[in-house]
C-alpha cells in the first residue's frame, strides 16, 4: 500500500468531505431562495427578470450544482469529481450573471407606474414607494446570496481542482520513488480519490 501525503487519501478526508456537504448544502439553499422569491416579483419593465423567469433557471443552476458538490463530497468516482468541479465553473458564472441582472434590476426598479393617471394621490404614491423598496431589498439580497454562490463555487472548484491534483503529482511521485513504470503502477494499485 502506498504511504500518501495527500490530504485527500489521507484522515482528513472525512472533514474534507463535510466541509464540501456543507458547502453544497449551502448552494442548495441558494437556489431554493432564489426560487422561492421568484414568484413575489413584481414585473417592472418587459424585459425585466420577472418576465425572464431569472430567479427560476438561475436557482435550477444552483440547486443542481448544490446536490452535485454533496455527492462527489460523499462519493469518490473521479468523473463525478471533475463533472462537479465544471459544474461548480458554470455555477459561478451563473452567479456572475445573476449579480449583473439583479443590479440592473435595482437600478430599473420603478413601481410608480401602478398608480397609472393618479400620481398625485398620495396614497398611492405611498405604496407604490413602499412596494418598489421591498423589491430592491429582494433584489439586494439575491445580490448577497449570488455572491455567496460565486464563493462557494469557486471554493469547491478550487478544492476539487487541489484534489486531482495531489492525487495526481502523489502518483508521479510514487512512481518515480518505486521505479516503477506509469503503466505497471497504474494497473497494479487502485488508489480511491477522495
Amino acid at each position: 500500500m502506498l504511504a500518501s501525503p495527500c490530504p485527500i487519501l489521507t484522515a482528513s478526508s472525512r472533514t474534507d468531505s463535510n466541509v464540501v456537504s456543507a458547502l453544497g448544502t449551502a448552494q442548495i439553499m441558494v437556489g431554493v431562495c432564489n426560487i422561492g422569491l421568484g414568484p413575489g416579483r413584481t414585473s417592472t419593465s418587459p424585459a425585466d427578470l420577472t418576465s425572464l423567469g431569472a430567479a427560476y433557471w438561475l436557482g435550477a443552476v444552483f440547486i443542481i450544482t448544490g446536490i452535485l458538490s454533496i455527492l462527489a463530497g460523499q462519493f469518490p468516482p473521479p468523473c463525478l469529481r471533475c463533472f462537479t468541479a465544471l459544474m461548480n465553473l458554470v455555477g459561478a458564472l451563473f452567479a456572475v450573471a445573476a449579480l449583473v441582472l439583479y443590479a440592473i434590476d435595482v437600478e430599473n426598479a420603478s413601481i410608480l407606474w401602478m398608480c397609472g393617471g393618479r400620481l398625485h394621490d398620495d396614497n398611492c404614491k405611498a405604496v407604490a414607494l413602499l412596494a418598489q423598496r421591498l423589491l430592491t431589498v429582494m433584489d439586494v439580497t439575491l445580490m448577497i446570496l449570488a455572491v455567496l454562490q460565486l464563493y462557494i463555487s469557486a471554493r469547491l472548484s478550487t478544492m476539487v481542482i487541489k484534489a486531482r491534483t495531489w492525487v495526481t503529482m502523489d502518483l508521479v511521485s510514487s512512481e518515480h520513488r518505486l521505479g516503477v513504470k506509469g503503466a505497471a503502477l497504474r494497473d497494479s494499485v487502485i488508489i480511491p480519490v477522495a
